[in-house]
């Protein structure tokens, strides 16, 4: 685990990929009982104002607090995550390949926010970006995890 006298505010602990297949929302909707449509029927999710078929929200969460968890070596002690959600993931169907193939990419940078000693926390700020060619879009605002550390 960490040290909270070995980190300093601003300081990038951790970077990930994350990417998503339609075959990743079957799963992700199995395993979590959310089998709203707008998840995997194109045709449904356009019809509510959606580009596509998108992401399920808490997947997209868990995918940038788990690089928190790996890092801190004890998922336990991230005590508080929140986030926003700014944007939609789109995961388009994929024009050749199987439904595994990746058709959305997410980026993940982890930095400290924010120290306090008296606490024995850390604040770890999260920027999750939907990376779509040359073209960014942050998917996830105001995403923070608060770290216990010794």
């Amino acid at each position: 685990m960490p040290k909270l006298a070995d980190l300093e505010k601003g300081q990038i602990i951790g970077t990930r990929t994350v990417q998503l297949s339609r075959a990743d929302l079957i799963r992700y909707a199995a395993a979590s009982g959310d089998h709203n449509p707008i998840h995997w029927n194109e045709r449904f999710a356009q019809q509510v104002g959606l580009p596509g078929v998108i992401a399920h929200g808490m997947l997209t969460m868990g995918a940038a607090v788990g690089l928190v968890g790996d890092w801190a070596g004890d998922p336990a002690a991230v005590t508080d995550y929140q986030t926003r959600f700014s944007k939609p993931v789109p995961v388009p169907d994929p024009t050749q390949g199987s439904p595994d193939t990746p058709t959305a990419q997410l980026e993940i940078t982890a930095k400290v926010g924010k120290l306090d000693e008296a606490a024995g926390t850390a604040r770890i700020d999260l920027t999750v970006e939907l990376v779509d060619g040359e073209e960014r879009a942050k998917v996830l605002t105001k995403s923070q995890a608060l770290v216990a550390l010794s």
